[in-house]
């Protein structure tokens, strides 16, 4: 998938393509509803598969106040579009004065004019251009016009409502992460760096993955069982990780991300990883003694094995991810 940007220049686009417009993040069901649509129909005519978003977050210019947590980070989000076949993301730098355009003048300079789209599938409740005034219904007249087909794609729903980022954030926000995933189509993950923490978890006889992310939103403190996958080395490797200030051995500054990886035992300092979080065994609390967490975490483990058996995850560690190259691994350390 080529990325294209602002600086390549507008020759850099691929002209006729079958298209959508949209932030795109998160990539849920009902955000690939539309892309799988667009990869379908360009596969079908042999056109170019299209996505055109912005940076930034259009409410980051407009109103920063309001503007939501992303629940992708930008590598994430390429992957995942890249993982759905699209052959070219555009990416719009989001100004004031872009802002300020009229949905025609949207239409016509850029849908019609720089990248001379054949057809556009947006949401059915797409709204675009100064004041959000565009819709469907005037992408439709206007493309008639102007030489390209638009057709809006249903909402996806689950469980009687429409899927929505709104509904993730605040399934994570109260650590629904079986939820959340229901309505991404895949459990949430968060990707970071492996760096050196307290070693802690070592001394509790626990190791722990500490993780250094750049992902805005996190699922709510608590105990979690998880998948991690290290994409350099094509391993991965389930365990428990623990989201949270840890009030036991001394409250954090700011939420940390840890985990004991089950059955692994190698260093992994410096790479990277995603953390994907399944299911949630309980919520971060305080212990009277270290002893008293130990036996906890002992707990959790057991209960995580029990989930990934019955889940058969249990097997889904790779053959090289239990190679003991050193006492590395992770845990729990709430």
């Amino acid at each position: 998938m080529r990325v294209i940007r602002e600086a390549d220049g507008e020759r850099a686009a691929p002209r006729g393509a079958v298209a959508t417009v949209g932030n795109y993040d998160g990539i849920h069901l009902g955000q690939r509803a539309v892309l799988e649509r667009v990869v379908a129909r360009a596969r079908q005519l042999d056109r170019p598969a299209l996505a055109i978003t912005f940076e930034p977050h259009p409410l980051r210019v407009l109103a920063p106040e309001r503007a939501p947590r992303r629940l992708t980070t930008d590598l994430q989000r390429l992957r995942l579009l890249e993982a759905l076949g699209l052959d070219a993301l555009c990416v719009l730098e989001f100004t004031p004065e872009l802002a300020s355009w009229p949905a025609e003048r949207f239409v016509s300079e850029l849908l019609a004019g720089r990248f001379a789209l054949h057809e556009l599938y947006v949401g059915s409740r797409f709204a675009f251009g100064r004041g959000r005034a565009g819709s469907l219904a005037l992408l439709e007249r206007l493309g008639a016009e102007l030489g390209f087909r638009s057709f809006g794609v249903p909402e996806v729903e689950v469980r009687s409502e429409p899927v929505s980022a709104t509904r993730i954030r605040s399934a994570l926000a109260a650590g629904r992460v079986e939820d959340a995933a229901e309505l991404l189509g895949r459990p949430y993950a968060v990707d970071g760096r492996v760096v050196e923490g307290d070693r802690r978890g070592r001394s509790l006889g626990f190791p722990t993955l500490n993780l250094e992310t750049l992902n805005e939103i996190l699922p709510a403190d608590g105990v979690y069982v998880v998948e991690a996958e290290f994409p350099e080395r094509g391993e991965r490797a389930p365990g428990v990780a623990n989201v949270g200030l840890r009030p036991t051995i001394g409250r954090d500054a700011a939420p940390v991300v840890e985990a004991h990886l089950l059955d692994f035992g190698r260093e992994c300092y410096g790479e990277e990883v995603e953390l994907r979080f399944l299911t949630r065994l309980r919520e971060e609390r305080r212990f009277p003694s270290l002893p008293a967490l130990t036996e906890q975490i002992a707990r959790d483990v057991r209960s995580a094995r029990e989930y990934l058996d019955a889940a058969g995850r249990s097997d889904r560690r790779s053959a090289g991810a239990g190679a003991r190259s050193g006492p590395r691994g992770g845990a729990s350390t709430p």
